[in-house]
């Protein structure tokens, strides 16, 4: 009897942290944009949680943040949310559309400050480890 415990004891350990590294390992990739165009970068990606913070924004268009412009002018209620920001946005500005990093940044910043709400200096977004 002491070993079928023992056996389940074990069982029940192994798939609780299987578990509990497959959650962490999903909801990594969720909290933090990663870009692998900009290559080695100067500071840590920047952690957000997509969810958490439509909530805290009270956010229900997408387009407010998944944009899309056509000759240079916004069309409203249009939404690039199954797009890459890299799809439109080379690591260069083109003409008055900024390269792939000022376009997150001012994205993030420009809203934040309309807002007064949200960071908007470098440490607060890219915190170190």
């Amino acid at each position: 009897m002491r070993h079928i415990l023992y056996r389940y004891f074990i069982f029940c350990s192994v798939v609780l942290c299987v578990t509990f590294c497959s959650i962490s390992a999903f909801s990594q990739d969720d909290t933090y944009l990663k870009v692998d165009a900009f290559g080695k970068l100067e500071r840590p990606i920047s952690a957000f949680d997509h969810d958490d913070h439509n909530d805290k924004a009270a956010l229900e268009d997408c387009s407010v943040c998944h944009h899309v412009y056509e000759d240079g002018k916004l069309l409203e209620g249009e939404s690039s949310e199954d797009q890459a920001c890299g799809d439109c946005h080379t690591l260069k500005a083109q003409g008055n559309q900024p390269g792939l990093m000022m376009a997150y940044h001012k994205q993030c910043k420009s809203c934040h400050i309309e807002s007064k709400k949200g960071p908007v200096a470098c440490g607060e977004c890219h915190v170190k480890k």
